[in-house]
């Protein structure tokens, strides 16, 4: 179950697609009153700044167009200078394989943003949405796919357009220049320039090694082991602008483990979604894995439920047993006692014991 409350905004593409997690749902549902929320920091999509707000007990709405319903997300636009801004928003609640529930999908076509804390809503039967399949560990996620709509009407006042942030690409710049870059990785064999001041900035981990009670003890050369040059490299492009080029599932992995070791959240998460949604018997093992060594509870109950499946169990057999039973026994366990029926608890007790 999840220890806090909290919710975050996570961009999955640069389409406007952002995964929506809320930790601690029942929780929050007992410290906030109807009508308070949760919200997300903040995030840059289309020249104007958003966020997502989340609603335990819904936001008191009970006109007639809403008896029966709760409200549970809400975007909200938080650009205090924008205005009239047209948008299509549509809400997806994510099932435990990571799949849409499409019976909790709702497409908000006519969304329009008026001012600074305009919002779009969605709103959701409680009785449908409170279910395992829907809230696991006390956790649920919601795909938002946001796309403002153009006005190409040229008989309009023609306002001056302001770009969207681009501070991504200067700091992209910066580490293809590295100008006056003060620490060398050493990662595989290969050298790596950096910052000390937007590595701290960006993972907790690096900043108490660079920056912090561990700085005395590292020099301008930093030796970086059990990681692949290639992983090093995609981590410090995300670092400097949060971008990442197309991940295949290797490389997914590779990533999610170190920014499970840098403390980079939000690449931990989008490296989570990746593998959840390529789950297949050459990988399975290996995800399941990493699920459990990383604390990624999504990905362990996707792999769990793929793994019910008998035909998808004896693929994995073949393949990836020995690599499960060698690098992750724990895992190994796990999969054997969700294996058994319900009723046979003591002997599912029994084998996490072991």
């Amino acid at each position: 179950m999840a220890d806090e409350c909290k919710v975050c905004a996570v961009n999955i593409d640069e389409r406007g697609s952002y995964l929506v997690k809320v930790d601690g749902h029942s929780r929050a549902k007992e410290l906030f009153n109807k009508g308070e929320y949760m919200a997300s920091s903040p995030f840059s999509f289309g020249g104007h700044q958003w966020f997502a707000v989340y609603y335990p007990n819904g936001n008191g709405d009970d006109s007639e167009k809403h008896v029966g319903y709760n409200i549970l997300v809400s975007m909200v636009l938080d650009s205090p200078d924008a205005k009239d801004i047209k948008a299509e928003v549509k809400f997806c609640v994510l099932a435990k394989d990571v799949l849409p529930v499409q019976k909790l999908c709702c497409t908000v076509a006519d969304c329009i943003f008026q001012r600074k804390d305009s919002t779009c809503e969605y709103f959701v039967r409680w009785d449908v949405f409170e279910r395992p399949d829907h809230i696991i560990d006390d956790c649920f996620s919601i795909r938002c796919d946001l796309t403002i709509i153009k006005n190409n009407n040229n008989t309009l006042h023609q306002e001056t357009m302001v770009p969207p942030s681009d501070l991504h690409r200067h700091l992209g710049n910066l580490l293809e220049s590295m100008d006056g870059a003060d620490v060398t990785f050493l990662v595989g064999g290969d050298k790596f320039l950096a910052h000390r001041i937007v590595l701290a900035a960006r993972s907790s981990v690096f900043k108490t090694e660079l920056l912090g009670a561990m700085k005395e003890k590292v020099n301008n050369l930093v030796e970086i082991k059990e990681m692949e040059p290639d992983a090093f490299r995609c981590l410090l492009r995300f670092i400097y602008t949060d971008l990442l080029p197309d991940l295949d599932v290797v490389m997914a992995s590779h990533l999610l483990v170190a920014a499970d070791r840098y403390n980079v959240e939000r690449l931990k998460l989008i490296c989570e979604h990746k593998l959840c949604s390529n789950i297949h018997t050459n990988m399975v093992a290996t995800s399941l894995a990493l699920a459990e060594q990383h604390s990624c509870k999504r990905l362990k109950e996707a792999c769990l439920r793929f793994l019910a499946s008998p035909s998808n169990l004896e693929a994995m057999m073949a393949s990836g047993y020995e690599h499960l039973k060698r690098s992750c026994p724990s895992a190994l366990k796990e999969l054997i006692a969700s294996l058994l029926p319900d009723t046979m608890k003591a002997a599912k007790d029994i084998i996490m014991e072991i």
